[in-house]
C-alpha cells in the first residue's frame, strides 16, 4: 500500500503543478480516454485513472483566502475540458447523420462537433464548481466530487428533455453480473456507485490527504470491495430461476440492413419493401412463426395510405400471424396550412393482422431534438433550417409510454429508438409483458453509436425485469431476457432474421416500484456527511 500511495502522491503533485494550458490539455485527454471505460469497450478500471486525474488537476488551482470565488473559473474550465474530451470521443459518430444528406446538412458538421460536446460539458463544469464550493481538501473534496457529478448526471438526463447517453453508470453495464444492481437503483444509482469507484484513488493523495487507516480502508472498499460486491450480487441474481418462455409465441425479427442513403430514394422504395417481405418469408418458411417484427419506419412510405403494400403483406403472412412494424403515420389536418402542411406526422409502431388490417398503433412520445423536430420549429424553418428527417413541421409526439394489445401474446411496451435510453420512463401505468424497441441506427453507420444504444437498451430490461425485443434496421437486433442476458443477437451491418421464443417476465423490481429513491437517499446522506464534516472543522477552528 505504501508503494501505491507514494506513486499516487507523486502523480498528484505533478498534475497539481501543471500550468493552465497543460491542465486544460490533460483534462481533455483524460476525458477522451474515459470513453474506453464505457460500452461497447467496457474497460471500467480505466476510471480509476481518469477521474482522479481530473481531481488532482483541480487540486492544483490555488484557493485565495481573501476571495472565496477565486479559482472557480479555472475549476470550471478544467472540468469543462474533461467533459468536452469525453463527449467528443463518445459522441463523434453523431456527425455521420449529417453526412447522409451531405448536400443539405454537411455544413452543420463543425458546429455539431463543437457545440454539442461543449454544451454537455457544461454539466461537468457546474459539478466541479459545486464540489469546490462544498469542500476543497481531504476526503471531503472527493465525497463532494461524487455528490456533485452524480447530481449533474441526473440533471443531464432530465434538463431540456434530457440526454442521459453514456452516463457514467453505463461503465458498469457491459458485464451481465455488474449490471444486475440496476434492478435495485437504476442507472443513476449505478452512476453514483461508479463515481465512488472512479474517484477512490484521490482519497490517498492530494491536499489534506495524509495517509490514515480510515482513508486506506475507504479506498479499498470503493476500488475493490464495492465492485466485488456488485459482481457477487449479480452472480446470485443471475442464478435465480429463469421464467418460462411465453407459450405459443415465436417471433421472427427482421433486420433488412438498408443503408440510410438508400432507404427513402423513390427508385429504391419498391426494392427495399420487397427485401422486408423476402426476409419475412425466409425462403417461404413461416411455419411456427406467430409474430413478425420489422424495425423503425420499415416501410419506405405511408403504410396506412398504401393498400397495395398492405395487400402484399397480407399475401406474405399466413393466417393468424401478426406483423409488428415501425412506420411513419400521417394524421390529416382539417385544412392545409399556409406552408403546405396537410397532416401531422408520427413515428409509430403498428400492429397488422394477417389481413393487413391495422389493429393497434403507438406513437413515439420522446422525439429526438434536431432529428425529428427543431426547438422553435416555425422560427427556424423560416430561416431555412430543417431537422435531419426533413419533415416539414417536424414530427408530432404521442401521449407517452403505454402498453398495446397484440393478439396471441402479452401486451407490449413499445419504445421507438431514442425512447429506450430514459430510465424510469419506459413503462406506463399498466406493466406490459415485454418491451419492444424498434430502431433505425443506419444514420450512424458502423460506429460505436449503435453499440452504445444497444447496451443502454439492455439496461432498461434489467431495471424493469422485463424481456426486451429489439428490431433494428442495420443492427443490433436482439432478444434479451428480463435479467439482461442476451438470448439471440444479429450484429451490426448484417441482413437476416432471428427466430426466437418470447422470454417471460419476472416479478416487479425494486427500481420499478421505487424509482430513484436509493439514488436520492445515498446522495442526501453523502451531502449531509460533507456538511457535518465542514461544521465540525469550522467549530474546531
Amino acid at each position: 500500500m505504501q508503494g501505491i500511495v507514494g506513486g499516487l502522491t507523486r502523480l498528484a503533485a505533478w498534475l497539481a503543478g501543471r500550468p493552465a494550458r497543460q491542465r486544460l490539455g490533460l483534462s481533455i485527454l483524460a476525458g477522451a480516454l474515459t470513453v474506453f471505460a464505457m460500452p461497447p469497450f467496457g474497460f471500467w478500471p480505466l476510471l480509476l485513472l481518469t477521474y482522479p486525474v481530473l481531481i488532482w488537476l483541480i487540486d492544483g488551482i490555488e484557493p485565495d483566502a481573501t476571495d472565496r470565488f477565486a479559482g472557480w473559473g479555472a475549476t470550471a474550465t478544467t472540468a469543462w475540458g474533461f467533459g468536452f474530451g469525453f463527449f467528443l470521443g463518445g459522441l463523434f459518430w453523431i456527425g455521420s447523420a449529417f453526412l447522409v444528406d451531405a448536400q443539405q446538412f454537411a455544413w452543420m458538421l463543425p458546429f455539431v462537433a463543437v457545440i454539442m460536446p461543449g454544451g454537455l460539458a457544461l454539466f461537468f463544469a457546474a459539478a466541479a464548481v459545486a464540489a469546490r464550493a462544498l469542500s476543497r481538501t481531504g476526503t471531503g473534496r472527493v465525497v463532494a466530487f461524487v455528490v456533485a457529478f452524480a447530481l449533474a448526471e441526473w440533471l443531464r438526463g432530465h434538463v431540456l428533455t434530457g440526454f442521459p447517453w453514456i452516463s457514467l453508470g453505463y461503465s458498469l453495464s457491459v458485464s451481465d453480473a455488474l449490471v444486475q444492481a440496476t434492478a435495485v437503483w437504476g442507472l443513476y444509482g449505478h452512476t453514483l456507485v461508479a463515481a465512488l469507484v472512479a474517484t477512490s484513488p484521490a482519497l490517498l493523495a492530494g491536499p489534506g490527504c495524509a495517509i490514515t487507516r480510515g482513508r486506506a480502508a475507504a479506498f479499498v472498499c470503493c476500488a475493490g470491495v464495492l465492485p466485488a460486491a456488485l459482481f457477487g450480487f449479480g452472480i446470485w441474481r443471475l442464478s435465480l430461476p429463469i421464467p418460462d418462455d411465453v407459450p405459443g409465441v415465436t417471433l421472427r425479427i427482421v433486420q433488412p440492413n438498408i443503408a440510410q442513403t438508400d432507404k427513402w430514394r423513390p427508385e429504391l422504395r419498391a426494392a427495399n419493401f420487397s427485401r422486408l417481405l423476402r426476409l419475412s418469408r425466409a425462403q417461404d418458411d413461416l411455419e411456427g412463426i406467430t409474430h413478425v417484427i420489422w424495425p423503425e419506419s420499415a416501410p419506405p412510405f405511408l403504410l396506412e395510405d398504401n393498400p397495395d403494400a398492405r395487400a402484399l403483406i397480407a399475401s406474405t403472412l399466413p393466417r393468424g400471424v401478426h406483423l409488428i412494424t415501425g412506420a411513419v403515420r400521417a394524421e390529416p389536418l382539417p385544412q392545409t396550412t399556409a406552408d403546405g402542411r396537410w397532416a401531422r406526422f408520427f413515428n409509430s409502431v403498428m400492429v397488422l393482422n394477417s389481413d393487413a388490417t391495422i389493429t393497434a398503433t403507438y406513437d413515439k412520445a420522446h422525439l429526438v431534438p434536431f432529428g425529428e423536430y427543431l426547438p422553435a420549429q416555425g422560427l427556424l424553418e423560416v430561416i431555412g433550417l430543417q431537422q435531419l428527417t426533413r419533415q416539414r413541421g417536424g414530427y408530432s409526439s404521442g401521449p407517452g409510454p403505454l402498453s398495446i394489445q397484440i393478439p396471441g401474446m402479452p401486451d407490449a411496451g413499445p419504445l421507438v429508438c431514442y425512447e429506450v435510453i430514459f430510465p424510469g420512463e419506459v413503462v406506463g401505468e399498466d406493466r406490459p409483458g415485454w418491451l419492444l424497441n424498434t430502431t433505425n441506427d443506419a444514420w450512424f453507420g458502423d460506429s460505436i453509436g449503435p453499440r452504445q444504444h444497444f447496451f443502454q437498451a439492455r439496461m432498461r430490461a434489467v431495471e424493469e425485469g422485463l424481456p426486451l425485443v429489439r428490431a433494428a434496421n442495420t443492427g443490433i437486433s436482439a432478444v434479451i431476457g428480463p435479467r439482461g442476458r442476451i438470448r439471440a443477437i444479429l450484429d451490426l451491418g448484417k441482413a437476416g432474421v432471428l427466430d426466437q421464443s418470447l422470454p417471460g417476465r419476472i416479478d416487479l423490481t425494486f427500481y420499478h416500484r421505487n424509482g430513484d429513491v436509493v439514488f436520492w437517499a445515498v446522495l442526501i446522506a453523502l451531502l449531509l456527511t460533507i456538511l457535518y464534516s465542514n461544521t465540525t472543522i469550522n467549530n474546531k477552528d
